[in-house]
């Protein structure tokens, strides 16, 4: 497949989570396909972390713009009469916010599809059904863009206006059969007819062992690695307390957790430096900020146990990762984690916001070591058959060029 090409837009890259994203544009390559980049602005400084990071920025196209001039070229011929019914059909706080985000995504979509029309791309696609999706939307209607999007997480999360955003798409990708199964409730006929479904996935080449993995020795210190933005949702605070048990129970543990607050380090990542001191953990958690995909590895192959122990998750990179590196990995019985995870089998299991329940799992894996080397070969296995990155490639190539 040669000579073909579409807009990539990922909002806020590269930032710390984006590694998937870099993956898939891989891929895409790898098949003779230019995913051209766009995003709508730079992410905090504390947030670009990747080896990659200033290769990507070099080649990526920003669209937030302040210039009048765009504005005033795109209003004429925006779908006003479509607007105005999205915005007649939400309350008033969110019909004013959807008609604030229009005016703030115009300019935007000017410029993307400006931007477009001189390269000859006729389809972007966006990774997100928020303002990304409505700059996208905009350009479609007022010159003729096709276009696509996909749902990483609750539509909720995602902002006003959805089914302005969903109803000229060409596709929608959704990340698990739960988020898809919500959809039809949510949006009615202004779903399209094409909802592919296409996990989140990973680069198991990269992310391998070139070691066996050493299972915890019962009595030692447990070895836990976590990663995951510094937001409540993700659950540390839950992680620290039950490190706190397991020590009061007279199980060691050394905690690390990679990930960074929106904020670049002066939001959440605040609450939970002093939670760490009130719980006494000072010599037990350590916060390592944003890191390197390559440093994530080798974190992970250092560990005995990688946790994530989010309030709720649509699916979760993190635990792929940790699964193709052969790390027994821990999460929560929430979103659509139990669509990754078999517990007992490929992973483990625990309630979300319990503490308790968390320890509890830990202790028992740590003082199994048949488990722990188990559940770790069985993970890499689950990961490798049905989550590896190429996929989602394969999927937007077969969506935006249809046989």
């Amino acid at each position: 497949m040669t000579n073909k090409s579409f807009a990539y837009l990922v909002p806020q890259f590269p930032g710390q989570t984006h590694i998937f994203f870099w993956r898939e544009i891989a891929a895409l390559e790898a098949q003779g396909i230019t995913p051209v980049l766009y995003s709508t602005t730079i992410p905090p400084q504390g947030l670009i972390s990747h080896r990659w990071s200033q290769e990507a920025m070099a080649r990526t196209t920003y669209l937030a713009s302040r210039n009048p001039a765009l504005l005033a070229r795109i209003l004429p011929r925006l779908p006003w009469g479509l607007i105005l019914k999205e915005a007649r059909r939400l309350p008033g706080r969110e019909a004013k916010t959807f008609l604030m985000d229009v005016m703030i995504s115009a300019p935007a979509a000017e410029k993307l599809a400006r931007d477009c029309a001189r390269r000859g791309i006729t389809h972007v696609h966006a990774h997100s059904c928020g303002r990304a999706a409505l700059i996208a939307a905009l350009a479609h209607h007022a010159y003729g863009l096709s276009y696509s999007l996909t749902l990483h997480g609750p539509l909720q999360d995602y902002g006003t206006g959805q089914r302005f955003k969903w109803r000229g798409a060409a596709f929608v990708s959704v990340i698990t059969r739960a988020l898809r199964d919500l959809l039809p409730g949510q949006l009615g006929d202004a779903l399209p007819q094409r909802l592919p479904l296409q996990p989140m996935g990973v680069d198991t080449s990269a992310f391998r062992r070139d070691t066996p993995y050493v299972p915890p020795v019962p009595g030692d210190p447990l070895r836990v690695f976590s990663c995951g933005r510094l937001n409540v949702v993700k659950g540390h605070q839950d992680l620290m307390q039950a490190a706190r048990i397991m020590i009061d129970r007279g199980q060691p543990v050394q905690l690390e957790i990679a990930g960074e607050d929106d904020a670049g380090g002066t939001g959440f990542r605040k609450d939970l430096e002093h939670r760490i001191v009130d719980l006494g953990l000072e010599e037990n958690v350590k916060l390592l900020g944003a890191i390197s995909a390559e440093a994530v590895q080798d974190k992970l192959k250092a560990a005995h146990v990688f946790v994530l122990a989010s309030w709720s998750e649509p699916l979760g990179v993190a635990y792929m990762e940790a699964m193709s590196c052969e790390v027994p990995t821990i999460g929560t019985n929430a979103g659509g984690v139990p669509e990754l995870i078999t517990s007992g089998e490929d992973g483990l299991l625990v309630p979300p916001k319990d503490p308790d329940a968390l320890a509890e799992t830990l202790m028992r894996l740590a003082a199994d070591p048949d488990m722990a080397k188990s559940i770790a070969q069985a993970g890499r296995a689950r990961v490798v058959a049905q989550f590896d990155s190429s996929r989602g490639a394969d999927m937007l190539a077969r969506e935006i060029w249809p046989s």
